[in-house]
């Protein structure tokens, strides 16, 4: 069992440092607690019943396919749709993030190379503040797909969610020195290439939120 976590379970980190295999569990809000008990349970069975598992915690995802309501195809579809982005709190809070298809790698080398009953931290090595990262999406739509005003003008700051960490990042070298990986995707390449797949796909966006609970926050 490859059981895929989160770095929501560590907590939130300073100004610096980064998470490692070896970062005590502090979740800071329900669903990241949720995250640390599974991670808990799955350990709990290799202990009790000798059950083979890899436990990974990576780093913000991105790229194309990505539910409407996640923080980068949720700035690209209220931009593309002249609504307001919206931004929590101050929007300072750092992600570091990471593209599907390096996850997608990172996991099938784990699968071939990994040592049973250890954890991995997957990273991308491409720490954003949100703001930043929102700012970046409309920076390229400007010049993409120009209009008479900047997308940046779309940007509203809304109440800070409750729980809300203020930055993440993670240390990759065990994924680097033992499985072989690191991140191929360079975040503006990346981002740039996840912007025109919503661009492309923006029937798919509207079908997905008409079909599911996700709406504007």
């Amino acid at each position: 069992l490859i059981h895929i976590s989160t770095d929501e379970v560590f907590g939130s980190l300073g100004k610096n440092g980064q998470f490692r295999e070896t970062s005590p569990y502090k979740p800071n809000s329900p669903y990241s607690a949720s995250k640390a008990s599974s991670d808990h349970l799955v350990r709990a069975w290799h202990k009790t019943f000798s059950m083979p598992f890899i436990v990974t915690n990576c780093s913000n995802n991105y790229g194309p396919w990505q539910l409407p309501e996640k923080l980068i195809p949720l700035a690209i579809n209220k931009a593309l749709n002249n609504d307001q982005i919206p931004i929590y709190g101050d929007g300072l809070q750092v992600r570091d993030w990471l593209h599907v298809l390096d996850h997608a790698e990172a996991l099938i080398q784990i699968a071939e190379k990994g040592c049973i009953g250890k954890s991995y931290c997957i990273g991308g090595n491409s720490e954003m503040t949100n703001f930043d990262t929102i700012n970046l999406i409309c920076k390229f739509l400007d010049n993409i797909q120009p209009k008479n005003n900047s997308y940046k003008n779309l940007i509203t700051f809304v109440e800070d969610r409750p729980g809300h960490d203020s930055r993440y990042a993670i240390d990759s070298s065990l994924m680097k020195n033992e499985i072989g990986w690191e991140p191929k995707f360079n975040f503006e390449d990346g981002l740039k290439k996840t912007l025109k797949w919503y661009i492309d796909n923006q029937e798919w966006s509207k079908r997905m939120l008409k079909e599911s609970s996700y709406n504007s926050q």
